[in-house]
């Protein structure tokens, strides 16, 4: 492997390791973050039974005809909750929809929570037998997968290691159900136009088919590969603008596969960990200095940066 090669490979982290060696765990995730924006996190303890399991019906809800599914699309919810059909979602700047169709599952909160004028309530599909336990659970643990991430974060930016607890405690997180239906042998485009997330971090299960790919700092496109089971993590823009782009919002796509390959669908599960709707991002003094100044001297709620993304993405 040449040093050129090995600059522009991501390497797995084992989240294992975040317990008994935090400050290794910390460097290791969080150069990989400053790198790239990405990195591949094994070993991150959610049970494979339960990804089988959730897998497997997030198959047979996108199997269910057009006109079934689109009985949960919410109209007006911004595709924050339910069904959002193919081709709906555009890349921001792109004039072309991405070739998907996804389910979106939200945070329950309690009746009367602070939080539920901006976090709307879940739809579940009655079709699906223990849809809505398997999610739940699948939410759960990717959560808590975040949240340890996020103390790394903490650690390698020199905070205290609980410092994203508070700022995530009932985010509007977000659990995606991603669907790419098998395409023609001559489709045009690409499954899913280059973005960034808005997020925090996003987690993503099921990248284990080839196709996604981000854009490296010297402007060359570059395959993020991955063994079965692990985790891709990558920044997301929130928390970009929150480490005055120390750790970077990397822009990222899905190839469309090779002609004899578009028959076959594919299928992912990314988490958005959010943060909680009022919490205020404002550039971390630890990220500012002589060399670095501050690029975002104007705070913003997380809850209005997010729909101001939602309308650049046309999802609002």
């Amino acid at each position: 492997m040449t040093g050129s090669t090995a600059l522009a490979t991501v390497h797995s982290v084992s989240l294992a390791t975040s317990a008994s060696r935090p400050d290794d765990f910390a460097r290791a995730i969080g150069s990989s973050f400053e790198r790239f924006g990405f990195a591949v996190v094994a070993d991150h303890g959610i049970d494979p039974a339960l990804i089988a399991s959730a897998e497997a019906k997030a198959k047979a809800l996108f199997a269910l005809p057009q006109a079934v599914k689109r009985r949960y699309l919410i109209e007006g919810g911004a595709g924050q909750r339910g069904y959002t059909p193919f081709g709906v979602e555009t890349a921001r700047g792109s004039s072309e929809g991405d070739l998907k169709e996804f389910w979106h599952i939200g945070r329950e909160l309690p009746p009367g929570h602070r939080f539920a004028s901006q976090m709307p309530n879940n739809v579940w599909p009655e079709e699906i037998a223990c849809f809505r336990d398997a999610f739940l659970a699948l939410f759960d643990a990717f959560d808590r997968a975040g949240l340890r991430i996020l103390s790394a974060i903490a650690l390698y930016l020199g905070l205290d290691p609980h410092y994203f607890d508070g700022a995530v405690a009932d985010g509007n997180s977000i659990l995606r159900l991603l669907h790419y239906p098998p395409i023609g042998p001559d489709a045009p485009g690409i499954r899913a136009g280059a973005h960034e997330d808005i997020n925090a971090i996003t987690l993503l299960l099921g990248a284990e088919e080839s196709g996604l790919q981000l854009l490296d700092r010297d402007g060359r496109w570059i395959a993020v590969g991955i063994a079965p089971g692990e985790l891709v993590v990558n920044i997301g823009d929130m928390l970009q603008r929150l480490t005055n782009k120390r750790l970077p919002s990397t822009s990222h796509r899905v190839m469309n596969p090779p002609p004899e390959r578009r028959g076959i669908p594919r299928y992912s599960m990314p988490f958005f960990l959010h943060f909680r709707p009022d919490y205020v991002i404002r550039t971390l003094p630890e990220t500012i200095s002589s060399d670095r100044p501050d690029q975002f001297p104007d705070s913003i709620t997380a809850n209005d940066y997010l729909l101001e993304r939602l309308r650049e993405i046309k999802l609002i």
